[in-house]
């Protein structure tokens, strides 16, 4: 059971419709920070002492760039939004920052996609296809809606993305079969759901629910990935059904890259690498690109330019010539 003090900042985060994720990662922070400072209540502590805890992720913890930014938002959410402390109270002045590691996105090959498809089945398959065929993050997939699916003009719409971001991205012919199977699927259990003892519709983000009050209990709000049993929602005390869990999936096709026998350390996001990879690879414009990925920022979108012009074929080995 948590403290008095942290169940208050889980209902002020809830209170401001903070996703479940959002949540879990900040009370993870804000734990670790009062336990760093030996349980110090942090209306006694100061900005100093925040810097205390993040030059010490970053130097003794040896956590990346945007794991050190997680925290400090976390520890700013706690100063600026619970507690009320002013702007002038919490500058934290030049602090060591995580030193960030060039990473360059792992990107399967077509052959090698084709591979981990055949080591996947069902739902998972589908979602696999997905997230290479449309570019969506596993989280995307995962909560995609009955209605956000578009077969007449093959798109997919991606709600609350990350960042609350929303955008429109294609759709592959290729998925539309499996997609009404899955359709098929939801059907069943949205029939089994509506006669069952209790069932309080699925979970809407933010106010929608108010708003729409009849939505939780119509099919087109139905998660497309449902999981396979009802479950008690704890934050709300309701019986729901969720979507299919991530880890699962996640552990799914990394078990399906072993199988295939691929030596690259290869995750449901590698598919999105590959998405952005190969549209590249065939001429699109990284505007393009960059729309059907959700970047805010074309630079983000530039590091798959950086994989293109690394290829076998960009340099020619003096071997060759010998």
């Amino acid at each position: 059971m948590s403290s008095p003090f942290i169940q208050a900042i889980r209902e002020h985060l809830r209170a401001r419709h903070y996703s479940k994720r959002t949540e879990q990662t900040y009370i993870y922070w804000i734990l670790g920070y009062i336990r760093f400072h030996n349980r110090e209540h942090p209306n006694n502590l100061t900005a100093d002492h925040i810097v205390q805890y993040l030059e010490f992720l970053a130097v003794t913890q040896k956590v990346t760039p945007s794991t050190q930014k997680t925290a400090l938002n976390a520890l700013m959410y706690l100063y600026k939004r619970f507690l009320n402390w002013d702007q002038t109270l919490l500058d934290l002045g030049d602090f060591h920052r995580a030193k960030a590691q060039k990473k360059i996105p792992v990107v399967l090959s077509k052959n090698e996609i084709r591979s981990v498809f055949a080591c996947l089945q069902g739902e998972y398959l589908s979602c696999a296809k997905m997230m290479y065929g449309s570019g969506l993050r596993v989280m995307e997939v995962c909560r995609l809606r009955v209605k956000d699916i578009d077969f007449e003009r093959l798109t997919v719409a991606v709600n609350d993305g990350k960042g609350r971001k929303n955008r429109i991205t294609t759709l592959s012919e290729s998925c539309v079969d499996d997609l009404r199977r899955q359709l098929e699927i939801c059907k069943a259990y949205f029939q089994e759901d509506t006669q069952a003892e209790r069932w309080d519709g699925v979970y809407l983000p933010y106010a929608l629910a108010r708003k729409y009050p009849n939505a939780p209990f119509e099919f087109s709000w139905q998660y497309l990935f449902p999981a396979r049993q009802r479950s008690l929602d704890k934050r709300e005390e309701k019986v729901r059904r969720h979507h299919i869990y991530d880890r699962s999936l996640q552990r799914a096709v990394k078990k399906a890259v072993l199988n295939a026998g691929i030596n690259k350390p290869a995750t449901c996001h590698s598919f999105r690498h590959s998405f952005a990879t190969h549209l590249l690879e065939r001429g699109a414009d990284i505007r393009t690109v960059q729309e059907q990925l959700g970047h805010s920022d074309v630079q983000t979108t530039e590091i798959y330019t950086h994989v293109l012009n690394r290829g076998g074929h960009a340099v020619k080995s003096p071997l060759e010539d010998l």
